[in-house]
């Protein structure tokens, strides 16, 4: 059977394979490993029943979907926080906070309305291992917690959850954002309540696009996968920057003066070098995924920041910042970790933290992007392969080497399978599109006649 977890929680289409009772379940099965361990056994020395905070973007299937979840952590033992409707940072942050147990987040990100999540967080608010998720998926339909009387759990409402976190938002910044004007794209999703609010408590001029969800409209042309409607907003309004982020608001990709797109690797560029500057880059390191640009590292060298690179995934970067304790990562996608502040990629943050380094050296946001050369990169899905295959297959690491020694320096080649999919993507960057093109068409053609089932 397939692994019932994927790279972020469990995904899936709502009510079915994404159903109440898989909810409860997964519910019930968490609240059984997660309250096991050392930790657990600080809890009962306490005299205590765990604790869980609950939250949800707004899509409409995260109501019926949470009441599972909650009635299936209640009814093993576990007091709920109720907090609402949160950004997935919102959730990790307040876990953290409130020196939670535990806790669960239900969304799909920036996936569409339909579809739904169940994510897990541990205590402090950090991802969970695939070894302890393989543990949660292990116990569904087993072994559950059933106490009685007053060893059941109880149900409130986290009542001042946003303003929590607005206000821990607003507090990490370096500097106030006073005299910009700053267009921000909540997705209809679970930024509308807090984003807006985070920048004009901060000093900014704020025009808010996006910011009506009715449960259905979670990412529907808006949002950081629709920036063709943040980019127009920003030219009819003359704002300064504009801020998308996606629908559970992890992620932040960002729009000049100009209307040009400002994606996660120019982000990270921009703040790798103003926390260097000020002395919070430990160890003058930033971590990347494999996809991340090739301009971003030679922007790196140049200002003497080394650059750390992960498999495609935050969880991948995560584990790369906590395993030498460094302070920023993250992915081209605008997944970014500042972890003196964050315990996963948090839009919002990485969206105050990018407008106050324009406000604060009274440079454009296209000035400072342009710290960073993109190289053009060329990215090819051969479908209809045995992905399994790549790993070892001769003909096909032939073909990659002679394309690198054709690009040399100015170049870089990534072939990696499909965790999900039969199939390999081919990913190609040169000074050059033509260049890249050429070389990414020829490469997926070798891997098509090698691999084909």
């Amino acid at each position: 059977m397939p692994r019932l977890f994927g790279t972020d929680g469990v995904r899936g289409l709502a009510n079915r394979e994404l159903s109440a009772v898989l909810a409860l379940e997964l519910a019930q099965a968490a609240a059984l490993v997660l309250t096991q361990g050392r930790h657990a056994d600080s809890i009962r020395a306490a005299g205590r029943k765990p604790v869980a905070v609950v939250a949800r973007d707004p899509r409409i299937s995260g109501e019926f979907l949470t009441s599972a979840v909650v009635a299936g952590l209640a009814s093993s033992g576990i007091d709920v926080l109720d907090a609402g409707v949160l950004p997935t940072p919102a959730t990790a942050y307040l876990i953290a906070s409130e020196h939670a147990d535990f806790g669960v987040m239900i969304s799909a990100s920036h996936n569409p309305a339909p579809d739904n999540g169940i994510k897990f967080f541990s205590f402090g608010g950090t991802k969970l291992p695939d070894e302890v998720e393989d543990r949660i998926e292990a116990r569904l339909g087993g072994e559950k917690l059933t106490p009685i009387g007053g060893d059941v759990g109880r149900i409130r409402r986290f009542a001042d959850a946003e303003d929590r976190y607005v206000l821990h938002l607003v507090g990490t910044l370096p500097n106030r954002l006073d005299g910009l004007h700053v267009v921000i794209d909540c997705a209809h999703g679970a930024a509308a309540g807090v984003s807006p609010e985070a920048f004009a408590l901060a000093g900014a001029k704020v025009t808010v696009i996006g910011a009506d969800p009715d449960g259905l409209n979670i990412n529907d042309g808006v949002g950081s996968t629709h920036l063709e409607v943040l980019q127009a907003a920003v030219l009819e309004h003359g704002a300064d920057l504009g801020i998308a982020h996606d629908g559970d608001a992890d992620r932040c990709l960002a729009v000049d003066h100009r209307g040009q797109v400002v994606d996660g690797d120019r982000i990270m560029a921009i703040l790798a070098i103003a926390m260097q500057q000020r002395g919070a880059l430990t160890d003058d390191t930033l971590v990347t995924t494999v996809m991340s640009n090739l301009g971003l590292r030679r922007a790196m060298d140049e200002h003497g920041i080394r650059v750390v690179q992960t498999k495609v995934g935050d969880r991948y970067v995560l584990e790369a910042l906590a395993a030498e304790g460094l302070a920023l990562g993250g992915e081209q996608s605008g997944h970014v970790i500042m972890t003196e502040f964050a315990t996963t990629g948090d839009g919002v943050l990485t969206g105050l933290h990018l407008a106050a380094e324009v406000a604060r050296t009274g440079r454009s946001l296209a000035d400072l992007a342009d710290v960073m050369t993109v190289y053009p990169q060329v990215l090819l899905n051969v479908r209809g392969v045995d992905r399994d295959a790549l790993a070892g297959n001769e003909a096909i690491a032939a073909a990659q080497q002679v394309a690198e020694a054709e690009l040399g320096d100015s170049g870089r080649v990534l072939l990696r399978p499909s965790g999900t999919e039969p199939m390999v993507r081919v990913m190609v960057e040169a000074a050059e599109q033509d260049v890249a093109q050429q070389h990414a068409e020829a490469l997926a053609d070798v891997v098509r006649a090698e691999l084909a089932v």
